[in-house]
Order: C-alpha cells, then sequence, then structure tokens
C-alpha cells in the first residue's frame, strides 16, 4: 500500500513540477542567454558555438515484453535514451526523452525537435568570423557519430600536424560539458542512476524532466558567472577542464 501512495505521490510532484517550471527553466536560450553563451564559447576559443549535445541512457529493467524490441541498445538492454544540449555551465537548453527504435545518437537525432527553428528560418542570426570566413549559423560540439552538418563541430580522428592535436584537445575537453551534466544528474538524482523499474513511459518522462528542471534551478542559484576563468595550463592535456568554483582561503573559507 505504502508503494502506490509513494508512486501516486512522485508523479503528482512531477507533474506539478512540470507545470509551474517548464517555462522558465527547460526554455529555449533568450537573446541574452545566447549572448551570454556566445561570449564564454569565444573565450573558450570557439566562437559561434551553443552548446554540447550528446546522449544518454536510461536502462529500462521492466521494460513491456511488447515494447522490447524498440529499446534494445548496443549493450542487449532495454533503455530509454534521451538527449540534451548542455552549455558551459551544465544548464540543460534542450531535452528530447522517449525514443524508441535502435537507440543511438544519430536515431535520436532524427526524431529530436532542436533544429526545428532551423529548418522553418526562425534561427537566431549569430554571425561570426574564422579564417576570415564568415559564417551565419551556430552550432554545437559532437560526437563522430553525428552527421556531417554545418551545425556540429566534430573531432579529428585522424591527426597529422600539431595544430590538429591542439584542436582534437579542445574540442574534446569542452564537449566534456554535457558528459559532465548527465554525470551531475546521476549524481544528484539517484532514481535515474540505476535501472527503472517502473512500467510507463510518461512517467519515466515526467521524472527525467522534474530531474532537469531541479538541476537547472540548482545551476541558477549555485553557479558564480562572475567568478575569473581558470584554464588548465597545458592546452595538450587531455583532462582539459575549467574551474568553477570560488577560490578558498587558508582557512578553508571561501575568499
Amino acid at each position: 500500500m505504502r508503494k502506490y501512495i509513494f508512486l501516486e505521490s512522485l508523479v503528482r510532484f512531477c507533474d506539478s513540477m512540470g507545470t509551474l517550471n517548464t517555462r522558465d527553466y527547460l526554455r529555449k536560450p533568450t537573446l541574452r542567454d545566447l549572448q551570454r553563451l556566445l561570449q564564454k564559447a569565444e573565450s573558450r576559443g570557439f566562437p559561434g558555438m551553443i552548446g554540447c549535445i550528446d546522449c544518454m541512457h536510461w536502462q529500462w529493467k521492466n521494460c513491456p515484453t511488447t515494447w522490447q524490441g524498440d529499446y534494445g541498445n548496443r549493450k542487449r538492454q532495454k533503455s530509454i535514451i534521451i538527449e540534451a544540449v548542455a552549455g558551459f555551465d551544465t544548464w540543460v537548453w534542450h531535452t528530447f526523452f522517449g525514443f524508441a527504435r535502435s537507440q543511438n545518437d544519430l536515431n535520436v537525432l532524427g526524431q529530436s525537435l532542436v533544429f526545428n527553428d532551423v529548418l522553418r528560418g526562425e534561427a537566431p542570426n549569430i554571425t561570426y568570423e574564422i579564417n576570415n570566413t564568415v559564417y551565419q549559423n551556430g552550432y554545437y560540439l559532437a560526437d563522430d557519430i553525428y552527421p556531417r552538418w554545418t551545425t556540429f563541430v566534430k573531432s579529428i580522428p585522424h591527426t597529422r600536424s600539431q595544430k590538429q592535436k591542439l584542436f582534437v584537445a579542445y574540442q574534446e575537453g569542452y564537449k566534456k560539458d554535457v558528459e559532465i551534466c548527465f554525470g551531475i544528474l546521476q549524481v544528484r538524482w539517484a532514481i535515474i542512476r540505476g535501472a527503472t523499474r517502473l512500467l510507463d513511459e510518461e512517467v519515466l518522462r515526467s521524472i527525467m524532466m522534474t530531474c532537469i528542471i531541479l538541476h537547472n534551478m540548482i545551476v541558477e542559484d549555485e553557479y558564480d558567472y562572475d567568478a575569473a576563468d581558470v584554464y588548465e595550463p597545458d592546452p595538450m592535456n587531455t583532462t582539459l577542464t575549467r574551474i568553477y568554483e570560488k577560490p578558498i582561503g587558508p582557512n578553508g573559507e571561501l575568499v
């Protein structure tokens, strides 16, 4: 009996979170948001970059038998996949959840709404210059599985020059923004860390969206946008990171 009361309370809480907060915390970037994203991207050496795109699997242990053929992944597990776009502060700007068929990033992209504005000609006009060439559309950092579109900047598979190696180090380092975001979500919310035993896909979607909304609320409250940026001194280091924490004094206090 307690199990059903808990589940009903969880569903009501997630529905309320979605109804009250989707507009503010699962919104598309406003012009002010885009300006901040583009300024940060340019300071990192990627003018015109809007964010990083990737997918995460949520294992579905109790996937209904009739759907198991649609939700299999390459590890022969049943899972629901979520596509997300995250910025430098791990704020999630776009999500697409609950896609059936072969569970990989490319198939999800075919059904995702992330480029609807671009296809309708309603995307913001972002102008930037690289190597004396002017471009009009923003782009995302992505894995090699994504298609060769102008909206994706992928790593170089076979580097030959020092310049290419440097680009790969930076691209792979900054692409980890979205991977870090997925890691934070799983650390903060144990309900999406392991395999789910629920049966209703809409309930699972509501839970995932609620976790992302709460994550964005925490980012808004805790991220210090005025803090000075700290860079990894060796740009060829594959563990290229950025430090967003406030400096700590000798006695452990925040400076």
